[in-house]
């Protein structure tokens, strides 16, 4: 397969990539998927006999979210909000989880088995295009993979927080977000949240517009175009980056040539005119519709934002620095000294560096991806800066080095500096999955309930749980649920305190119904992790009548319910 790379004056220039190329790519690939399936496999094999692996490995509450909407899109093309218990008209779609839905019903897989299914193939696309990224910028065979791997393995130092932890033996990690954020780890994103190497794929968009220019041929803006609107469909943030790194490319290709660069125009507006209809309808979604208007406002419930300028190298790593350090070493300011292909790695550096800032809730997901530039960035700066210093300083001392062992040697010693949090992150998870705790794990009791929840409620009841095992109602049961999530519950704070209440000891009955009748709950599913909230016993109140019983868990119909 040959990379054609584009220089300044115009002339194409071939790097091919060989078929043993690939062969390293399609191992590398082969032994990520098969290091992060090790503690799926642990969790499944090592789980009690009175409890259930649910079959995720991190961030539990969006998960069963995507599985809601999954569920949910098997049965229609439009969806409610099943998250929160108001009312609300199917106008949602997504459309990864609306193929998801529909693979799976044909597969007959569940939820736990497509989530696997998601994480090959999206690892199989997101680094098969790594890669030929990698070989559109870079000529040197040793380089290309140079970089591929540190876009695969580079994390930041949170391992120095974990360190921190330890030496003054605090409960966490000061500043968890600097060790646990996933947009910009691609290791830690196949292991645990496949989709967001799925949103990654967005660089494709750049891909085609580059060779599409190159070859003269608006064909593949058109693709370009189609392929953004396709991701736009499930990932309509996305859309910031190609258009932002995009727009960025053609400001600096106008800055360094003094003329429009005619083709970036007609491309841009082909890829905006194709792309931004689910732009537009993310933004429809969530400035009419009343609940989504208010699942946008809390976005910031979370907490989580980018980490300032100071932080951010923590979070990012030796690669960054790297990065940063080849950015200005090379003065990739001055535009006039560099060809197209520079140029668009300077651009996607730089401008996806604005975008991490953006003034929105989701500014984090701009650092999706951005992991390809800084990786491409810091290995032209390995090879072209750090590499000659140590060619010179082994002449002057005497050292004998030979040119080629050097260039593997400084290879192998950046990525060992850079891979030390991940191998903390991987073997985390082992420590956690051995706990057997909530919510990667829950009570067969409570799945059981849900099973008969989903066999006798209907699409609009609504069920009262605490939020361990309230998260879990809509993707397992197709009902409503009180209280599971962050933004997706309406009011998620004021229905948090809701709950506990509902549970405590001291809380009169006639307050219970008054929740019950406001927001017109028709079950209420009571078990070990409702028991945890308080001591309050639903038998003994007459207007719950049981009709679900097991050892562990019972559910209770509202008998008054409207």
């Amino acid at each position: 397969m040959a990379a054609l790379t584009a220089t300044r004056t115009g002339t194409v220039q071939q790097a091919r990539v060989e078929a043993h190329e690939w062969r390293f790519v399609i191992g590398v690939i082969v032994f990520v998927l098969a290091v992060t399936t090790i503690p799926y496999l642990f969790a499944y094999l090592t789980t009690p006999p009175d409890k259930q692996y649910m079959g995720l490995m991190v961030n539990v509450p969006d998960h069963v979210q995507y599985f809601s909407w999954m569920r949910e899109l098997t049965q229609a093309n439009l969806i409610s909000n099943k998250l929160t218990p108001e009312p609300n008209k199917p106008i949602f779609f997504n459309l990864l989880w609306w193929m998801m839905g529909r693979l799976g019903l044909v597969l007959g897989l569940d939820y736990a088995m497509m989530f696997q299914l998601l994480r090959v193939v999206s690892t199989l696309a997101f680094l098969l295009l790594v890669y030929r990224m990698c070989a559109w910028f870079l000529d040197d065979r040793l380089m290309r993979r140079m970089a591929f791997l540190l876009v695969v393995f580079a994390s930041g130092f949170g391992w120095a927080l974990v360190v921190i932890k330890y030496a003054l033996r605090l409960p966490d990690v000061p500043l968890p977000i600097l060790l646990y954020t996933f947009e910009p780890n691609t290791f830690l994103s196949i292991l645990s949240t496949p989709h967001l190497i799925d949103a990654a794929l967005y660089m494709f968009v750049f891909d085609l517009v580059l060779r599409g220019e190159v070859k003269g041929q608006l064909r593949y803006a058109v693709g370009a175009g189609l392929f953004a609107q396709f991701m736009g469909w499930q990932h309509a943030y996305d859309l910031f980056l190609v258009y932002g790194i995009l727009g960025g490319y053609g400001l600096l290709r106008i800055l360094r040539d003094r003329q429009l660069p005619m083709y970036l125009v007609k491309a841009g507006l082909i890829v905006g005119l194709l792309s931004v209809w689910p732009g537009l309808y993310s933004l429809l979604l969530t400035s009419l519709d009343p609940i989504w208007k208010d699942v946008l406002a809390q976005f910031d419930n979370a907490g989580i934002f980018t980490p300032n300028l100071l932080l951010l190298p923590v979070l990012m790593g030796g690669t960054f620095l790297l990065a940063l350090f080849t950015f200005v070493k090379d003065r990739r300011w001055a535009l006039k000294s560099q060809d197209d292909k520079t140029l668009f790695i300077t651009a996607w550096f730089a401008f996806n560096f604005v975008l991490i800032y953006l003034p929105t809730d989701y500014q984090i997901k701009m650092l999706n991806g951005w992991q390809v530039p800084i990786a491409i960035l810091a290995t032209q700066g390995l090879f072209k800066f750090v590499l000659p210093a140590l060619d010179r300083l082994s002449a002057r001392r005497g050292w004998g080095w030979k040119s080629d062992t050097l260039r593997t040697g400084l290879a192998a010693a950046l990525l060992i500096v850079v891979i030390p949090t991940n191998l903390y992150l991987l073997g985390w998870r082992f420590v956690e999955l051995r706990r057997h705790e909530y919510s990667y794990f829950m009570y067969k009791d409570e799945v059981a309930a849900m099973q008969w929840l989903s066999s006798n409620a209907n699409g609009n009841d609504v069920v009262l749980a605490s939020l361990t095992t309230g998260q879990y109602i809509p993707a397992l049961t197709g009902a409503h649920t009180f209280l599971a999530h962050w933004a997706q519950t309406v009011d998620y704070y004021g229905k948090t305190a809701m709950v506990d209440e509902f549970f405590a000891e001291g809380t009169e009955d006639t307050r219970r119904q008054e929740i019950l009748k406001r927001y017109n709950v028709n079950y209420v599913l009571y078990g070990p992790a409702e028991q945890a909230l308080g001591p309050y016993r639903p038998d003994q109140s007459d207007f719950l009548v049981e009709v679900f019983s097991s050892p562990k868990v019972k559910v209770y119909e509202v008998s008054n319910a409207n």
